[in-house]
Formats: C-alpha cells, structure tokens, sequence
C-alpha cells in the first residue's frame, strides 16, 4: 500500500519547485547583466561601475554580426512610367534640417505608397531663420534623383498641360494630411484626390506619415533615402570634411550637439545677469516663448542636458581634460543676438573648465565661409561632423531635433559610438548635487551611464523613433538563423 506523504514530505515537494524558480531567475537575471556589457565588449569578466575602460568607447560598438542593407529583399516593381501614374505629388516642408530630412524621406515613401510621380519637394524659407535656401542649395539633387530612380518617379516640376492650342499650369489641389498618417489613409483618400485632380499638395507635411510601418520594405526605402540618397552639395562637404581633418590631427574627437531651451536658460541662469540683463531676458522670454514649468519637465527626461551637465557626465564616466571636444551648434545659435552671447558665455565656461579642447567649427573651420554661409548650410555642416566624430554625444534626442536623425545615421553607418545620457535617470542625481547632496555623484552618474547600449543594435521601444533607431529593419546579419534577417545577395 502507497504510503502518505505526510506534512514534511508535502513541505519539500512544495519547495522544489520554488528552488527551481529561483535557479532560473539568477539565470535570467545573469544573463540580462551580461547582456547590458555585451556593447562594451566585457561580457566573460566581473567589471565594478569604476573600472570601466572608456578608451574602448573611442571604437565602434559591438556589431554581433549585424551590418546595414536597406536593399530590398522582396519583389519590387520599378516606378510607373509618366502615363501610368496616378498622378503628380508636391509637398511643403518647414522646419530646421532634421523635420525637413525626415519629411523628404516621408515624401518618398508617400510617393511609392500611391504610386505617384513625386515633384522635388519644397522648404519653406520663412519656418527657419527667414535662410531661403532650397533643396538644390543644400542636398545633391542629381544623386538624391539617380540613387532613389529604381524607387520612385521624380520630376523637378509640374509639367503645363496643353488642351486646345493653350498651355496652361495644371491645378493642384491642396489637402492637410492628419499627423502621423497610417499607409491606409494615403492608400485610400489621398489616393482618389490625386486620381481626381492629377495632382495634389501636401501641406504641412512634417510628421504626416506614421513612424511604425509594418512593411518592413517601405521601412527600408526610408533608409535609402537617409542615408544614400540624401547627400550634401560638394561644398559642404568638402567643407565638413576639412574640419574633422583638423579635428582628427591630434587624435580622436567627439562631437557634442547642444541644445538651448529658453525655459532652461530663464531657470538656471537668470540670476546670473545684471538687472538690465535680467530685464531684457524676461521681456523676450515673455513676448516669445511662455514660462513652462521647468523642473517637472525636468524631472520627466523632457529638458536637454546643459553642456555643464554634459562635461560633468562625461568627467564622472572618466574622459578627462585632454579630451577633444566639438561643439555642433549652427548659426544663428539662438533667437536673437543677446540669447546668442548669453548662451555662449553663460553655459560654455563651464564646459570649457571641465575640457579646455573644445572646439566649434568657426575655430576650425574656413572663416571665410562663416560670413556668407545661412543656418541650413551650417546645419549640414554640424550634421556631417558630428556624423564622422568618432564619439557623439547628444544633449537631446526627442522628435524634430538634429541628434534624431543622427544616431539613426551613426547606427547605419557602422554601429558608431554614441553616448546617450539618461535625461530622466539623471535629473534627481544633478538636482540633488544642485541643492548640496553631492556625497556619491560620480557613482551615481557611472551607474547610468555605463547600463547603456552605446550605439550598438539593440530593439526600438517606444517613444524610440525609427529615424534614430533604424534596427532591424535596414540591417542584416551575415550567419543569422532567421530567414528574414539574413542579407540580401550583392
């Protein structure tokens, strides 16, 4: 007869089970903690925070066999002939560099979507610093239109339609695309108005089509665009190439793209002005940009970093005063001449007391330029520096701004390193040094810092947008064991 278990035998039965649960949480949790130094290359070691090696940071991140293909890997019909398509697609952009970079991408891929003949987009030249510079004043337009010419019809016009001997300029008519348009919206309604009037204007147009696509070949398409097919005009990069020449004369550099806000500039440094000072800055804060609450914004990652803030990050990770710094900011640098001096004096010191080797690209670069060159051109100029630096660091990475784009690029363009601080992690270890608890600031900021991917591929999760973080859909791996992720044939 079976004998019964009894209360101490029903005991360990019970705690089996539990100890096995336990075995694999410390699995699993083991594994995680390797994983999040698998980018630093010191997965097989116990390293402490404090013994992180920064130099290896001076190299590209931890590929894992993964290397940038935008080709596409399905069947992909060449654009329509003139006759058979649906009809003619011109586009508004507005902005600084950055909206209008993704907005030409987002045109692009509008213009498969409906298999339209795309016209060479438009910028608005009052949205940026009144600089009236076009698409053909900044982007090499006959390499933007022969790279994307297997992708997408292209026309630098609306070509006059003759009817009874007249030739007269075809109408276009005019939509508002929602934010964030899903593909079915274009496929649907803006489809029928451009079948219906044979061309159609979309305005505004930045942020009119939905990041997340679930085609992972219009996904690709918004890559080739980025990163092939939109080219600076030679000058420019002539240009930026003989400043980072200069830059990398003595070694590495990195570039540090900062961000002015005036909210942040009215918290923080407002008490550091004279009262003339002081008055001059209320009244422009007051007339154009409303007080916001700054510390809650703050204390939501929602704020870009200081450049003080920035060099206090990277002193506690262990970069010291020898390090060569650029700073990537076009001109003009802020609203107004005032905003501009203030910003300069007020938020540099600090960073210039912290790395006495830092740089901007009127220091470096052909001062000639400087005097006739407008913001766009500038722009591009910082946008290919940063882009080539052998280390960037943005101080704000949210939507519409130029480290957007950037990181997405430095990602494709070899897995790059690029330092992203934390805002939000971050934000109580700088309030409490600001209000006198700095016991352990160092420890605190490398705890951050060092739990990071560092340009390495890694999955996109919201609010992560595509544009910085392109993974995986234009990247390839050369063993991989999924199908779908091996790289297309050359």
């Amino acid at each position: 007869m079976r004998r019964g278990l009894g209360s101490e035998g029903l005991v360990r039965r019970h705690r089996e089970p539990a100890k096995l649960w336990i075995a694999v949480a410390a699995l699993v949790a083991g594994t995680i903690w390797l994983c999040s130094f698998s980018s630093l290359g010191l997965v097989g070691t116990f390293y402490r925070v404090q013994d992180v090696d920064v130099n290896k940071l001076w190299r590209s991140a931890y590929s894992n066999g993964w290397r940038a293909s935008s080709a596409p890997r399905t069947y992909w019909p060449s654009p329509p002939t003139e006759s058979d398509s649906s009809g003619y697609l011109r586009v508004l952009l507005n902005g600084g560099l950055n909206k209008q970079h993704s907005a030409i991408s987002n045109a692009v891929v509008v213009a498969r979507i409906m298999n339209a003949t795309l016209v060479l987009p438009e910028f608005d030249t009052k949205s940026f610093g009144h600089d009236e510079s076009g698409l053909v004043d900044i982007y090499d337009v006959p390499h933007f239109m022969k790279t994307l010419q297997y992708d997408v019809r292209i026309v630098m016009s609306i070509p006059k339609i003759t009817a009874k001997g007249n030739t007269t300029n075809l109408r276009v008519h005019k939509i508002a695309p929602p934010r964030d348009a899903p593909v079915i919206w274009y496929r649907t309604v803006a489809l029928e108005e451009i079948k219906k009037h044979g061309a159609i204007y979309l305005t505004p147009f930045f942020h009119r089509l939905a990041e997340e696509i679930d085609d992972p070949e219009l996904q690709r398409l918004r890559c080739r665009v980025n990163y092939h097919a939109l080219r600076f005009k030679p000058y420019i990069m002539k240009t930026s190439s003989e400043i980072v020449t200069k830059l990398r004369s003595e070694g590495h550099f990195m570039s540090v793209h900062p961000l002015f806000e005036l909210d942040v500039l009215e918290s923080r440094e407002l008490v550091l002005l004279t009262r003339k000072g002081q008055k001059i800055m209320l009244e422009y804060l007051k007339n154009v940009h409303p007080r916001n609450r700054f510390e809650e914004r703050r204390l939501l990652g929602k704020c870009p970093l200081t450049p003080e803030e920035v060099g206090l990050i990277l002193r506690a990770m262990g970069f010291d005063n020898t390090t060569r710094i650029c700073l990537a900011y076009s001109k003009p640098f802020a609203a107004n001449q005032f905003m501009e001096h203030f910003a300069a004096n007020r938020f540099m010191k600090p960073l210039k007391a912290l790395f006495p080797r830092l740089e901007n690209h009127t220091t470096v670069g052909p001062g000639k330029l400087d005097e006739n060159t407008r913001g766009l051109m500038w722009s591009a100029v910082d946008y290919m520096v940063c882009l080539l630096s052998d280390i960037f660091v943005p101080t704000y990475d949210g939507p519409s701004n130029l480290a957007n784009n950037l990181m997405g690029h430095r990602l494709y363009n070899g897995f790059q390193t690029t330092i992203t601080p934390d805002r939000r992690a971050l934000a109580r270890i700088f309030t409490d040094r600001e209000e006198g608890r700095a016991s352990g600031f160092e420890e605190r900021v490398r705890r951050v810092m060092f739990n990071a991917h560092f340009g390495g591929p890694h999955k996109r999760i919201h609010p992560e947008s595509f544009y910085t973080n392109p993974w995986p859909e234009c990247f390839c791996q050369t063993k991989a064991k999924n199908h779908g992720d091996r790289c297309p044939q050359d």
